[in-house]
């Protein structure tokens, strides 16, 4: 997949042939639409102030499962085993550890050590080929920045797993998570990742993916989807009520806090007004573009 060209103060056309507005200078992520959806001021931490936020070991082993599941597909299919995905983790979490010292200082404080992180990694994996069989599969795209610009010109950007293509061009969009699966009243939120890489692909190539897949591998289930046209016009407008939103936010300055059970995790409760914090000062809003696609 190639990415769709830059479209910053440009008019163009979209796949239905509708013009386009001049994009905006920002680009709004499925993370960071969820966060303002969740909280104005979250969003305005993470993207406009840009604040740092100490580092996760669940986190962390999430990247690890997803770079070895990338570099899976990198070898011959039959090579795609479990043990060659478990001969990849402790060389990948040394590369990660490498990078970062507050994450080696999480590690380091555990009397175990990295042991812990290794396992729970290597039984991830072997989750995962319960699920699926990649030797069996040649995927189109990993790791893919797909991006494209509404109608109002609210540009859209994200990084997909993996797209699947069919020899007869059907397309399925597949994620991996490695926590639990949602309940069901909770399925939505989960899926609006998904939905919104689907209304991507769809306004940048005219092809609507037939499946949308999450793999859960801390309890190996799968999460089907098939969106439809209906389905994605329904993400678009919600993007695009989002996109207003925060247009007028950049503008006025006015990041309301929103108080949630969410609130429990928020690294931020400090600077909130909920909790008695006040935030810093606004930053200048910087020339380049803001582009936040995690």
């Amino acid at each position: 997949m190639t990415a769709a060209p830059d479209l910053l103060g440009t008019e163009i056309t979209a796949t239905n042939g509708s013009p386009i507005a001049a994009a905006t200078d920002w680009s709004l992520s499925p993370s960071r639409a969820l966060d303002f959806k969740t909280c104005a001021l979250l969003y305005r931490f993470r993207v406009i102030d840009r604040l740092p936020e100490p580092p996760s070991l669940e986190a962390a082993r999430g990247t690890v499962v997803h770079g070895i599941l990338e570099k899976l597909f990198d070898l011959p299919a039959p090579a795609r085993t479990v043990a060659a995905a478990a001969g990849l983790v402790e060389a990948e979490w040394d590369g990660m550890l490498a990078e970062d010292e507050e994450l080696t200082a999480l590690v380091d404080a555990d009397p175990a050590g990295l042991l812990p992180l290794l396992e729970s990694t290597r039984d991830l994996l072997s989750a995962y080929f319960t699920l699926e069989d990649p030797r069996r599969l040649e995927p189109a795209e990993r790791e893919v920045l797909v991006e494209t610009s509404l109608p109002s010109g609210v540009r859209l950007k994200g990084f997909v797993d993996r797209l699947d293509r069919a020899p007869d061009g059907r397309l399925r969009v597949v994620d991996y998570k490695t926590g639990k699966s949602p309940r069901e009243e909770f399925e939505g939120k989960a899926l609006f990742q998904l939905r919104f890489y689907a209304l991507v692909l769809w306004r940048s190539t005219g092809v609507i993916p037939t499946q949308l897949r999450l793999y859960y591998l801390a309890d190996r289930e799968v999460l089907d989807y098939q969106p439809d046209e209906a389905d994605l016009l329904s993400v678009e407008r919600q993007v695009e009520a989002l996109g207003t939103a925060i247009l007028k936010a950049r503008e006025s300055g006015d990041w309301r806090h929103k108080t949630s059970k969410l609130c429990d995790w928020c690294s931020f409760q400090a600077l909130c007004p909920a909790y008695g914090g006040t935030p810093p000062p606004l930053p200048p809003l910087p020339e380049k573009p803001v582009v936040d696609i995690r």
